[in-house]
C-alpha cells in the first residue's frame, strides 16, 4: 500500500465523523443525485461501477453488476490500478464518505472521468431505486409494523439511527446508553441500525447517519442529523 493511499484511508477515518459526503465532498469531484446517477449508469453500460463498502455491507444489498472494491482492504489499491483510467467510472458507498475519498485517490493517479453517487446507497434508496443481492439475504432489522409497535407508550420515544462504521455513532452511543438508563422513567431509547433496516430506512426517508428523532404520542416532535452532544439532545427530552 502506497503511503499516498495509508494517509487517504486514515482521512476516510477522520471524516467518518459526518458520515455523509455533503459539504465534505471536495469542488472537483463529480458527484451526482442518485436519479443522475441513475442516468449514468444507463448512459455508460460499459463503465465499471465500483462499491467501495465492505464485502458484508455489500451482500446486503447493491447495485445491479457493482464490483465490490472495499476501500479500507490492502486490496484497494491494486484492485483500483486494474482500471482503465482513461475510461469512465461510477463509485458508491453507504453514505458518500468513502466514495468522496475514492473518488479523490482515483483523481489523484490519473482517472480522467470518474462519477461519485452523492449520499450513496441511502440517497438511493431514499428515491426508491433498485438494488439487488448475490443471495438471499435474511432480514435482520425490523418492519414498518414493528417501528410504529415501538411507539405505542406514554414515554419519550428517542430513535437513534447508525452503522456500526460510523465514527460520531459511535462516539453519541455511550451518551444514548445513559440516558436510557438515567431517564427511563420517561424516555425510550430505540437504535437501529440502518444497514439492517435498510428497507424500514427507505420507508421512513432517513437518508443519512447519525439521525436521532423524537416522538411523542407517535408524533415526531424533533429530528437531529449529524454528530450532536448529549446537553443538547437533553434539551429536547425536557
Amino acid at each position: 500500500m502506497t503511503k499516498y493511499l495509508s494517509i487517504i484511508l486514515a482521512t476516510v477515518a477522520l471524516i467518518f465523523n459526518s458520515c455523509t459526503n455533503g459539504q465534505s465532498t471536495p469542488s472537483n469531484n463529480p458527484s451526482v443525485s442518485a436519479v443522475e446517477f441513475s442516468k449514468k449508469i444507463t448512459e455508460l453500460p460499459n463503465a465499471p461501477l465500483i462499491d467501495v463498502r465492505t464485502p458484508g455491507e455489500f451482500s446486503q444489498g447493491h447495485l445491479k453488476n457493482a464490483i465490490n472494491y472495499d476501500i479500507s482492504s490492502s486490496e484497494f489499491e491494486k484492485q483500483i490500478s486494474s482500471l482503465d483510467k482513461v475510461k469512465p467510472v461510477l463509485v458508491y458507498c453507504l453514505s458518500g464518505s468513502r466514495s468522496t475519498y475514492a473518488v479523490r485517490y482515483m483523481k489523484s493517479n490519473g482517472f480522467k472521468e470518474v462519477y461519485e453517487l452523492y449520499g450513496g446507497m441511502m440517497k438511493w434508496r431514499a428515491a426508491s431505486l433498485p438494488e439487488t443481492t448475490d443471495r438471499t439475504v435474511a432480514s435482520t432489522g425490523i418492519n414498518k409494523q414493528q417501528f410504529d409497535n415501538l411507539l405505542v407508550t406514554d414515554k419519550l420515544v428517542l430513535i437513534d439511527y447508525y452503522a456500526d462504521w460510523c465514527a460520531p455513532c459511535k462516539k453519541m452511543k455511550p451518551y444514548l446508553d445513559e440516558i436510557s438508563k438515567d431517564m427511563a422513567d420517561k424516555v425510550v431509547v430505540i437504535r437501529i441500525n440502518a444497514d439492517e433496516s435498510r428497507e424500514l430506512c427507505k420507508e421512513l426517508k432517513i437518508d443519512a447517519i447519525p439521525v436521532l428523532q423524537i416522538y411523542k404520542n407517535k408524533t415526531l416532535i424533533w429530528a437531529n442529523t449529524g454528530f450532536i452532544e448529549k446537553e443538547a439532545v437533553l434539551n429536547h427530552l425536557k
